[in-house]
């Protein structure tokens, strides 16, 4: 017998956002309602935070600060743009906004991946720490502040201070760098750093969009692992 998958919409015109998250919250393995739709966000907050369960939840307009926050599995798409904090500390799933997003989208993000099909403000992938974060416009300034690990793929071009006091994150840009934070050089980019891109493009479903061949590559100069006083002015 063939199980049937139900869409279920919640209006936030008419339902609270915390009995919205209630209700993803409350979602158990085997749930035959396997995509939600919200409508009339209205740029409220906090929208499908917090979600452990394997649906695609689809919101319908723009939403305020930390949308998807702490996502863990699921696919959230965001018809519109998304204020601050998208996809704050998020572990695993996706998350897909149409529109822009405003400052630190995806900050200290563990694992999935986030894209962004308009540009992102400042301090986009801040303290990243697994998270795949695609940006198809331009990036603002202090992107990838004291980024652990991941990567940060940019088709457009980066603000100030890119990857100030960088750890191990990896960072494509496709555009012009206005300027490079502590520690973080450009590097070579050879067929090896390309395959691995278009690897991370692909699975995002963005590949084909881009060569990846007109990326360079930045990460970190490893010289401020450890003080050394001839290191002093950096820090």
């Amino acid at each position: 017998m063939t199980t049937q998958f139900s869409a279920k919409a919640v209006d936030l015109a008419a339902t609270s956002v915390r009995e919205l998250n209630a209700a993803l919250h409350a979602i158990r393995e085997g749930s035959n309602v396997a995509r939600w739709q919200v409508l009339n966000p209205r740029g409220v907050h906090a929208v499908a935070a917090g979600v452990d369960a394997d649906v695609t939840i689809e919101i319908d307009g723009d939403v305020g600060y930390y949308c998807a926050g702490m996502n863990k599995r699921a696919t959230v798409i965001v018809n519109g743009s998304a204020g601050l904090g998208l996809g704050e500390n998020m572990m695993s799933g996706l998350i897909y906004v149409k529109g822009d997003a405003s400052q630190a989208a995806g900050a200290t993000a563990h694992g999935g991946a986030i894209v962004i099909e308009g540009n992102a403000s400042g301090r986009c992938g801040i303290s990243m720490k697994g998270v795949d974060i695609i940006v198809k416009g331009s990036i603002g300034p202090m992107s990838a502040f004291m980024a652990q690990a991941g990567t940060l793929a940019v088709f457009g071009d980066a603000g100030d201070a890119l990857g100030d006091s960088i750890y191990e994150a990896k960072l494509y840009v496709r555009g012009a760098v206005k300027s490079l934070g502590a520690d973080c050089v450009e590097k070579p980019m050879d067929d090896m750093h390309r395959a691995e891109l278009y690897a991370k493009l692909e699975r995002a479903g963005a590949a084909g969009e881009v060569d990846v061949g007109e990326f360079r590559r930045y990460g970190s100069a490893r010289a401020l692992y450890h003080f050394h006083v001839d290191n002093a002015g950096a820090y």
